[in-house]
């Protein structure tokens, strides 16, 4: 079997959709009907010709090893709704016997094939590096003196109090963060806005603010005391500060299976966040790799989950050596053959402390929990091992109503027996993204 005849599921095809109307326009042209000249090339392509309301049909072209996709609609939407059509009729008949890409498809295809045999460019050297330094100083210091002034805003807040805090309002804590920006620290201006919403977050934020402050305090004195801390810490120091990675990440190379991908919406509805979480199937190491849109238009990068790629993913420095980017890839995605290896409750949270020792100021570590079985408590939902004894219950956790819907479509998925879950194990709780039954590698998104 050649690598395009490996084909996705449908669900895998419509998680590729940028929204909610291109998923529906695209289901409606998964048919026959339209297409014509129904092609693929065995390094994983397909092209078809679907009809439209003029007079020439439309060329469509993916390149599954992305994906990517190339369409003459005049949408501005990636994948377009034809792209899906095209998708979804190659999941469900194929495109036949491997073949050549017509004109109209060739030349873009070869343009893909050659970028990707292309070596990555080395950063070039800093022409004036004695310039550089001086920069880099003089960054250091505005840094110190914007942390200096955030301690005492922190001691403030404690000899003040923290009773007062839901009268004070958010306006100071936004003064606040945008001095943390003229401090060119852009990660504690972000930690800073999040403290101040915390007093109108409902019952027992008293107790959630002073957990913040203190992680806060910690990060400042982190920062003041940077150059005496170990390298893997301080970089991880900087990366929460607001500081570009520097340096040279490990690049590893090996066969990574999707197991999420969720996107969230910055509070001013500018910048769209996309989450994919990988895991390397030979080392088992996972990956976290983020792409972000404009206002109006998703994140590039779309990697349905369930599907295997064989690629090189490089690390960056610091946040606990979760953060990664993805490099070159070897072949075409394909869906995963079984259900992803889980581990008790006791190892998920002995993972997340482990990495809390890298970066103590890391909100989750990601896990595969199986098997496992949501099971109703007095505090919510949780999820207690399948086997042994379930002393050590993982408590269920989610925010906003989606995943609180993802937690119901859990529970409703197990039906009381055992299931495989992959989410964000965290203080807080374990926040459940995709889910497998016993015995079928076909994943559900929960988020």
């Amino acid at each position: 079997m050649t690598e395009q005849q490996v084909r996705w599921t449908a669900e895998q095809v419509l998680a590729l959709a940028p929204d909610d109307a291109s998923r529906k326009a695209g289901a409606r042209l998964g048919g026959a009907g339209p297409w014509s000249q129904i092609g693929g090339s065995a390094s994983g392509s397909v092209w078809g010709l679907c009809k439209g309301s003029g007079s020439k049909p439309y060329r469509t072209v993916v390149d599954l090893t992305g994906p990517a996709y190339k369409c003459s609609c005049p949408s501005r939407k990636f994948p377009c709704k034809h792209a899906l059509g095209l998708l979804l009729l190659w999941s469900a008949e194929g495109a036949g016997e491997p073949a050549e890409a017509p004109d109209w498809a060739a030349p873009w295809l070869a343009d893909r094939a050659a970028k990707s045999a292309r070596p990555p460019a080395r950063a070039a050297a800093p022409a004036d590096e004695e310039g550089a330094r001086r920069r880099t100083e003089r960054r250091a210091a505005r840094i110190g003196a914007g942390v200096t002034e955030l301690e005492q805003r922190l001691a403030d807040l404690l000899r003040g109090g923290l009773a007062g805090q839901e009268q004070s309002g958010y306006a100071a804590w936004e003064e606040t963060a945008a001095r943390m920006v003229d401090a060119q620290a852009p990660g504690l201006a972000g930690r800073v806005r999040e403290l101040g919403t915390i007093p109108s977050c409902g019952p027992g934020w008293p107790a959630r603010m002073l957990e913040e402050a203190a992680l806060l305090h910690l990060l400042d004195r982190a920062w003041l005391g940077v150059a005496g801390l170990p390298e893997q810490l301080a970089a991880t120091v900087r990366s929460r500060v607001g500081l570009p990675a520097s340096g040279v990440g490990e690049a590893v190379r090996d066969r990574w299976l999707v197991l999420a991908q969720s996107d969230s919406v910055s509070p001013d509805g500018r910048l769209t966040t996309r989450r994919i979480w990988l895991r390397g199937l030979g080392g088992g190491r996972p990956a976290l790799v983020l792409d972000f849109g404009p206002a109006g238009r998703p994140p590039g990068l779309a990697l349905p989950v369930g599907l295997v790629l064989e690629a090189e993913v490089r690390f960056r420095p610091g946040s606990a050596g979760l953060r990664a980017d993805l490099g070159e890839r070897f072949a075409a995605a394909v869906p995963c053959a079984e259900v992803p290896a889980g581990v008790g409750a006791e190892a998920a949270l002995a993972a997340y402390g482990t990495a809390l020792r890298e970066d103590p100021w890391l909100e989750s570590w990601p896990v595969v929990l199986g098997p496992v079985v949501p099971v109703p408590g007095e505090l919510g939902w949780q999820l207690a091992d399948a086997e042994g004894d379930c002393a050590l219950p993982v408590p269920l956790v989610g925010a906003g109503s989606r995943s609180r819907q993802g937690l119901w479509q859990l529970a409703a998925l197990s039906g009381g027996g055992p299931v495989t879950v992959f989410g964000e194990c965290g203080h807080r709780g374990f926040t459940p993204l995709t889910a497998w039954q016993p015995g079928s590698p076909e994943p559900v998104a929960l988020v």
